[in-house]
């Protein structure tokens, strides 16, 4: 197993992402199996575990904590968030962070993260009313939470002025970082905004929810010829290792064989040649299918409704691939309501300008109509709070 330096522990490049466990047809979590991945984990070298207030219902802290229980306490680490992008009129933060403890079975996380913060929920983290990121520096002090960290689908701007601004507070990020996102998310800008400040990096959706794991058949075979030992998945994980400033990948495993293939992958420190990521850059090219924007904002002076055109056209193209991503409508519904897709009145300015003659009054029509069929942040935050009610 590989191992990285991160903030001053021994950690191990591949990490277990804990919100895509294996589950059982009556829709329970397989814990047996998911008791076998931590073993083969654990005998492997892997001992980064990350889970989440809200991940499968509130019941991945629970599944988690019992299973790492078996083993020594000093031989694994524990990453768990705190849900502020989930608050809707009331949070108390002690509350919370003593129940994650208390589902983990720990006594304190050795690294624990601002969950999910975006221009949405920014407001939520810094309102004083909550005191959420003063609560949680005080447990710091306290040596309750050795390391704090926040994750984060924020864009560029949004996300360098957190960092700045809770450079004394916040240790390392999570951000979503894969060969398709390096330019569709602009994970570019994110990655060396962060390693210039010299914040260490964890990796969410190296594959990109599966996508980058599930490609079709003639790509698979393209990618067979060149690597035999290699699943597509591998091809992910070994473009993201050259990125000095990523300290932990972290894998949403599902089953056995993916566990087992991930820790084969990390068993050596193979990278992958000039010519194979030519070809995985192309092939992330193809998969886009997007709206050439460049994002150079020549439409934004004449825009009547002042609409952040760049902006909306990478967020259509982002929803285009997966329709079903939540972190896009949690940005989107923190928009007002005249500065959504919905607003543009077609009146052609935008596109008389555009050098790249994108017929944009066209893909605002066409961003409105499938924001429309997007799913609701706020009924998923509904949802598990009714889930969490129901686990007490």
């Amino acid at each position: 197993m590989q191992y990285n330096d991160f903030c001053g522990e021994r950690v191990s490049r591949l990490g277990f992402g804990c919100m895509r466990f294996p589950m059982l047809d009556n829709g329970e979590i397989d814990e047996a199996q998911v008791r076998e991945m931590v073993r083969i984990a654990m005998e492997s070298g892997v001992n980064y575990f990350d889970t989440a207030w809200p991940y499968l219902e509130g019941k991945s802290e629970l599944v988690i904590g019992r299973c790492l229980k078996e083993y020594p306490r000093s031989s694994w680490f524990i990453a768990d968030k705190f849900p502020g992008h989930q608050l809707q009129s009331s949070f108390d933060p002690a509350a919370v962070f003593e129940k994650q403890l208390e589902k983990c079975q720990v006594g304190y996380f050795d690294f624990y993260l601002l969950h999910n913060v975006y221009e949405g929920s920014i407001g939520a983290y810094e309102d004083p009313r909550w005191g959420i990121i003063d609560y949680l520096a005080e447990q710091k002090r306290n040596g309750r939470i050795r390391h704090l960290g926040f994750s984060s689908h924020a864009l560029p701007g949004t996300l360098e002025r957190i960092a700045d601004k809770y450079a004394d507070v916040l240790e390392f990020c999570q951000i979503q970082l894969n060969y398709l996102d390096w330019t569709l998310q602009d994970a570019r800008t994110k990655y060396n905004m962060l390693t210039e400040r010299n914040i260490p990096v964890v990796v969410m959706e190296p594959v990109r929810g599966g996508k980058l794991a599930d490609l079709d058949a003639q790509t698979v075979t393209q990618m067979k010829a060149m690597r035999p030992e290699d699943s597509p998945a591998a091809w992910s994980f070994r473009w993201l290792r050259e990125l000095d400033g990523v300290k932990v990948i972290l894998s949403g495993m599902s089953s056995v064989d993916q566990m087992q293939d991930n820790v084969k992958t990390f068993s050596d420190d193979g990278v992958l040649s000039n010519e194979e990521k030519l070809f995985i850059e192309a092939k992330a090219e193809e998969l886009k299918d997007a709206v050439p924007c460049t994002a150079c904002a020549y439409c934004r002076p004449g825009c009547p409704m002042q609409l952040d055109i760049p902006m909306l056209i990478a967020q259509y193209n982002d929803a285009k691939f997966r329709s079903n991503n939540i972190c896009i409508t949690a940005f989107m519904e923190s928009l007002p309501e005249d500065k959504l897709p919905g607003a543009c009145i077609g009146c052609g300015a935008c596109a008389r300008i555009c050098p790249q003659k994108i017929d944009i009054p066209d893909v605002m029509s066409k961003f409105a109509e499938l924001y429309k069929t997007m799913p609701s942040w706020a009924a998923v935050c509904r949802e598990r709070e009714e889930a969490e009610k129901r686990l007490g």
